[in-house]
């Protein structure tokens, strides 16, 4: 029986890669059956809102989607389709690996990592009140009541949030990833030293939760602290786990220590849901051109595989991957070290080679 999955090719360069996606996964062998549905900017040109009603029912339908890039309109008070799909599908939960690809250009080469970020409040939340608003007037006033430490009555506020609830299902969720992937260890990162209540009740249900998991080693590290240590030695971490705002920050670090947004896959994944998506940018201007890196969305695709649990059909992309980009031959120009357009190949042709190793 085929699985129900929910395409959505996405805007710019989003239906060249995700293409490649589709065409790799169903040449595992996997069935698939696509309920290919618009979003973004494409959408809101066809039906005049970036996140149509029949996106959202489609997900809900068949719990997994794979997303193209979106690009999200400036300005006009359009709404980020990420941050939406993210909050209406309870989506608590961003997994970005990061690892290593031997004829990926980098600093590092054995990398393998995994950033487990919650989704759904801290900072990054955006509770926000802006300067000189008589809302922002308001919550100063009642903090300037209650708190020792005074703030500026000219100042901009922003609430972070953090709640046991969610802490206890991210970190639940970090451990039960290291079980079923065989990993090892899970950290915690924080900056409980300063903000005591929050982060601090971050910490603490970290600890509590990781007495349930006696076979995963865990360990904490204070954010700032974290970014050093992964520059230093990564080799010492495997599955970080962390609120909003921070794991924003780390997976994109450790995106960069692999080579780029270009080769990191992603899944913001839910009770209910899961969505799987390059984390790059649409790159409108390269729409078209057949050069654009399929790589990231490849990867997303193989991260779906293993969440439905067809693992030899994962490994088998990942291994074809990294094949692909070891030999350096069949590969678009940002992956090549000489970054020569004329001897690089095209999205295609790429993920044609991607396939004729699968199938060896």
């Amino acid at each position: 029986m085929a699985y129900q999955v929910t395409l959505i090719p996405g805007d710019g360069i989003g239906p060249e890669v995700s293409s490649s996606a589709r065409r790799v996964l169903e040449a595992t062998g996997v069935p698939f059956e696509w309920d290919i549905q618009e979003a973004g900017v494409t959408a809101l040109e066809k039906h005049g809102d970036v996140l149509p009603d029949s996106v959202i029912a489609s997900i809900q339908r068949n719990g997994i989607a794979l997303k193209g890039p979106l690009t999200t309109p400036v300005g006009g008070g359009f709404r980020s389709v990420n941050v939406a799909l993210r909050h209406t599908l309870d989506l608590y939960a961003n997994l970005r690996p990061a690892r290593t690809y031997k004829g990926v250009q980098s600093p590092y080469d054995d990398v393998d990592l995994v950033v487990v970020r919650e989704n759904m409040e801290d900072l990054y939340a955006g509770v926000e009140f802006d300067a000189g608003t008589p809302a922002a007037a308001e919550v100063i006033a009642e903090i300037n009541k209650r708190s020792a430490k005074k703030v500026s009555e000219s100042a901009a506020v922003s609430i972070k949030a953090i709640t046991p609830e969610n802490s206890r299902r991210i970190v639940r969720f970090a451990f039960d990833y290291a079980v079923k992937n065989g990993r090892r260890l899970v950290t915690a990162v924080h900056k409980a030293n300063i903000m005591k209540f929050t982060d601090g009740l971050f910490l603490k249900v970290a600890q509590e939760v990781a007495q349930d998991y006696p076979s995963i080693e865990f360990n904490d590290r204070i954010v700032d602290n974290m970014c050093m240590q992964l520059v230093q030695k990564p080799e010492l971490y495997d599955i970080l786990v962390m609120p909003n705002l921070y794991g924003d920050i780390l997976s994109d670090l450790t995106a960069g220590m692999i080579g780029g947004l270009g080769v990191a896959p992603s899944a913001n994944i839910g009770d209910r849901a899961a969505v799987f998506e390059a984390i790059h940018g649409s790159a409108p201007a390269y729409a078209g051109q057949n050069v654009a890196n399929p790589t990231a969305m490849i990867l997303s695709g193989a991260m779906l595989l293993r969440h439905i649990g067809e693992m030899a059909a994962a490994e088998a992309v990942e291994r074809a991957v990294a094949a692909v980009i070891a030999a350096g031959e069949k590969v678009t120009y940002d992956l090549r070290p000489d970054r020569d357009r004329t001897k690089a190949a095209s999205t295609t042709e790429m993920t044609d080679a991607i396939i004729a190793e699968l199938g060896r």
